[in-house]
């Protein structure tokens, strides 16, 4: 197999289309599809649907990409780091991360990442919507649990996990009687399912307050108004001292963030830099180290 052609095939899969992952990387449009068919050639599959406004993968395509995707980054990162030897990471670096995370870890990070290279300009931006890396010049960003048709080019570098927790004079409801309720939206009124070491249970919730905010909710769930869902990372102190209680994990998918760049192509290295300064702060990933990272 060319490595070089299936290189090709997931810079288009990653950026959805000929076009823009052309545009990403200055390269003629017309050698991207030539590759990709080629590709498509020797392997004896159609990897792509073509036609329409939006590029879809066939099955076999996406098969493809998911499995050759982070073998490739990795190999990629691993070329680039000793084809650079001692090149100094400089210039500008525009990083999107989210709301929480920058509210609990990014300037901290920012800070020593600041201090270890003096000659790179940081600049983080903060939001939680999805950014588009190549029309917004962003080098990195951090997303929370992206969707499985979104490009990731990058890896997962933090996990956590919902749990629902309450102050300790706030007693937990019995049957079917609803908890008065902290939440993101007044409209989000469906039953937490909830995993204790008893099972699988739901608990009736009945909303108090609605604040967009996680960290507003942690601290409204402190004063006792109502129970909350938060990640574990922001309440493991609070349930260590006793300020708040564990009523049980949420059922549900873990909290995944992912570091994520348009083109692993052209790393650079002061990308390649923050992606080892956040190996380096979270070795293992795992909530409690980002409990202890944050130290709410």
């Amino acid at each position: 197999m060319d490595l070089l052609a299936l290189a090709d095939f997931n810079l288009v899969a990653r950026h959805g289309g000929f076009g823009k992952a052309a545009r990403a990387t200055h390269r003629p449009k017309a050698t991207l599809s030539r590759r990709v068919a080629e590709l498509e050639a020797g392997l004896g599959l159609r990897l792509l649907e073509r036609g329409g406004r939006v590029l879809k993968l066939t099955e076999e395509g996406r098969a493809l990409f998911e499995r050759t995707g982070a073998l490739l980054t990795e190999l990629e990162e691993t070329t680039k780091a000793i084809a650079s030897g001692g090149e100094k990471p400089r210039g500008r670096l525009r990083i999107s991360a989210p709301l929480l995370f920058s509210q609990t870890a990014m300037g901290k990070i920012a800070a020593g990442f600041a201090l270890k290279y003096p000659e790179v300009r940081l600049e983080v931006s903060t939001e939680d919507r999805a950014v588009d890396m190549i029309e917004e010049g962003f080098d990195l960003v951090i997303r929370v649990n992206p969707d499985p048709d979104e490009s990731l080019v990058g890896r997962a570098f933090l996990r956590d996990r919902l749990v629902v927790t309450a102050s300790p004079e706030l007693a937990k409801p019995a049957g079917n009687l609803a908890v008065p309720a902290v939440v993101r939206s007044a409209n989000d009124r469906q039953p937490w399912s909830v995993k204790t070491s008893a099972g699988l249970s739901k608990i009736a919730v009945e909303p108090v307050l609605a604040l967009s905010s996680l960290i507003m909710i942690r601290d409204a769930v402190r004063a006792g108004v109502g129970a909350g869902r938060l990640p574990i990372s922001l309440v493991s102190h609070d349930l260590a001292d006793g300020t708040l209680v564990r009523w049980g994990d949420i059922d549900g998918p873990e909290i995944v963030l992912w570091t994520l760049y348009p083109s692993r192509r052209l790393l650079s290295a002061r990308v390649s830099a923050f992606l080892d300064y956040l190996k380096q702060a979270f070795p293992t990933g795992t909530p409690d180290e980002l409990a202890a990272f944050i130290g709410n």
